[in-house]
């Protein structure tokens, strides 16, 4: 990482010459905004992807931005003007994005299945499409994605030198301030867009909705607010009314926006946010309501609330065709005068969208990998709801694969969490699963020295993020220790149609590492070749740790769940998955 650093300053330096040099030589100063729209920053020579990346986290503040706003709410409201004048100094116009065709969705949880779905039935009838979405898993590049795939190495590189290098020559006249990583990777993104020029972008909100730096956007086509929740409350605030305010912020006037259904409180507020505005708005219906010849639709994505999101991309996409083809005409207007917001046409989706539904991948998300007698079961669920969702799936889905099972199983919990989330109500809740060990370890990928700078996190310190796993470790110790399972220990948990036992810890075991490969190498014991053929330094442990694995050793087969953090199952896929990162 020092080595990282080091070449992103020494380039810095270079980057900052070449453009004093070249503004030395421009006769009209007062233009350099319409010339740097017309011309790219210089390409220096040793420019490459991991420098960018370096240089990209020298800009992630997002956790002191919180804690400004925390400190001053109304600091909320000069985001948007903030990001116009990033806008512009990078060369680009606000106007200039109405011309994407955007598809803009917020929400709590599911927002990134809405938009994968979404971006995925579009993209099937072959229309070019762009898709923005936060945070990314293995390596930056997936924030944005051209045509369902990641821009290469080689374009993000090109794109992001020539809005850094504008808002860097500029910065001096602003009181030396450059946007923050994720607003910067947002201007980054609409300038991709217009550049590879697609027909449509699918834009997921990054916080909240009514100060996001996405909301810079004046006229997108359709709008959507998938599921709400409970999180990011020192910024959007403490109750579901409070935070659907936030999420409502995203209306537009007589751009039609769909929700899924929520909770009574929250969904009069939307209601209420809509009439204001003047935006019409509609209930999406449940998913088994669509007709469909031949049975029920199939979903690429499993989990029982993936169906809402589903019911949501097919409304959002479906809208989006309307326009597309009715040029651009607008939605009649609803007056929400009744008591309830009207709910939207179970149309019969179309054999694209019913393909495209089935198509939908989406990385980190009830996302299923086998790799020999070690099976894993990856979830980013990070809120209450979500973890509940995620504890739902697990336990359908292990059973599937336990049924066939030729012998006894282990079952493992990685787990971390981040930012102000309640660890140990999310940790009860994943106690009836029945895990044999709970292993914890911080959102770092390797312990040892290495320049990975897409999972570098300058927000938190590495004492902080093992302070938090200790933590976790004694909160899992505390909810077996409080009357969670029987006296005497967890009891055989009998798989159901079979005549198999899954193993069970007599203390079910807790265990802190410093790194996710660390963890790993402990929790497979050797069984996954992945991660024998890379050639990794097996990190050392106490031979009390090593110890404790010999149950890990005997059965026959070992299913982990990694969940508490998408940043966690980033790290994880960086691992299992090394094609990832090409």
């Amino acid at each position: 990482m020092v080595r990282c650093c080091s070449r992103m300053w020494r380039l810095r330096g270079a980057l900052f010459t070449a453009l004093l040099g070249r503004r030395t030589h421009s006769a009209a100063p007062m233009l350099s905004l319409r010339y740097l729209s017309a011309q790219a920053a210089p390409q220096l020579p040793g420019m490459e992807y991991e420098d960018a990346v370096c240089t990209l986290n020298t800009l992630q503040t997002n956790a002191n931005a919180l804690e400004q706003v925390r400190r001053d709410r109304g600091s909320m409201q000069l985001q948007l003007p903030a990001m116009r004048s990033f806008l512009e100094r990078a060369g680009l116009a606000v106007e200039e994005l109405d011309g994407l065709n955007i598809i803009h969705v917020t929400g709590t949880k599911g927002k990134g299945s809405t938009c994968a779905f979404t971006e995925q039935i579009l993209r099937s009838y072959g229309f070019r499409t762009g898709f923005f979405s936060s945070p990314h898993l293995v390596e930056v590049r997936e924030r944005i994605r051209i045509n369902g795939q990641p821009i290469g190495k080689e374009l993000f590189t090109k794109y992001f030198w020539q809005i850094y290098g504008r808002l860097d020559e500029t910065k001096d006249a602003h009181g030396g301030s450059m946007p923050a990583y994720f607003r910067f990777l947002t201007v980054l993104a609409f300038h991709i867009f217009l550049q590879e020029k697609v027909d449509l972008a699918v834009v997921e909100v990054g916080i909240g909705g009514a100060y996001d730096s996405t909301n810079i956007i004046k006229k997108p086509w359709v709008c959507g607010i998938s599921s709400l929740g409970i999180d990011h409350t020192s910024v959007l605030g403490d109750t579901m009314e409070k935070i659907a305010w936030q999420k409502g912020g995203i209306f537009k006037p007589e751009v039609p926006a769909f929700t899924v259904k929520q909770p009574e409180g929250p969904m009069a507020v939307l209601k209420q946010r809509a009439a204001e505005i003047e935006c019409p708005l509609w209930v999406c219906p449940e998913l088994e309501d669509y007709q469909v010849d031949g049975g029920h639709l199939q979903l690429g994505l499993a989990g029982q609330h993936q169906r809402s999101n589903a019911s949501l991309a097919l409304q959002l996409s479906h809208a989006w065709l309307q326009r597309r083809c009715l040029q651009g005409q607008y939605f009649p207007s609803t007056h929400l005068e009744g008591p309830r917001i009207p709910l939207a046409t179970a149309f019969t989706p179309s054999p694209i969208m019913t393909k495209g539904l089935a198509d939908t991948v989406w990385a980190g998300r009830t996302q299923t990998l086998k790799h020999g007698a070690v099976t894993y079961f990856l979830d980013g669920a990070h809120t209450m709801r979500s973890m509940q969702a995620c504890v739902n799936w697990f336990q359908d889905a292990v059973v599937q694969y336990e049924r066939n099972a030729s012998g006894p199983i282990a079952r493992v919990l990685l787990f971390n969490a981040t930012g102000e989330r309640d660890c140990a109500a999310m940790l009860k809740l994943l106690v009836p699963c029945h895990f044999d060990f709970a292993v914890f370890c911080p959102n770092i990928t390797e312990a040892i020295a290495s320049c990975n700078a897409d999972q570098q996190n300058f927000n938190v310190s590495v004492e902080n993020m093992l302070t938090r796993c200790l933590d976790n470790e004694r909160s899992w110790r505390r909810h077996h220790a409080s009357g969670e399972f029987p006296p005497g220990g967890p009891k055989p948990l009998l798989i159901r149609d079979t005549g198999l036992f899954l193993v069970p810890g007599r203390q079910a075991e807790a265990l802190v590492f410093p790194c996710i490969l660390s963890a790993l190498q402990w929790t497979t014991q050797g069984r996954d070749s992945v991660l024998l053929s890379q050639g990794k330094r097996v990190v050392p442990v106490k031979p009390s740790v090593t110890a404790k694995a010999l149950l890990l050793r005997d059965v026959t087969e070992i299913h982990v769940l990694v969940t508490g953090s998408l940043h966690l199952v980033g790290g994880v896929l960086k691992h299992l998955d090394p094609s990832a990162s090409k």
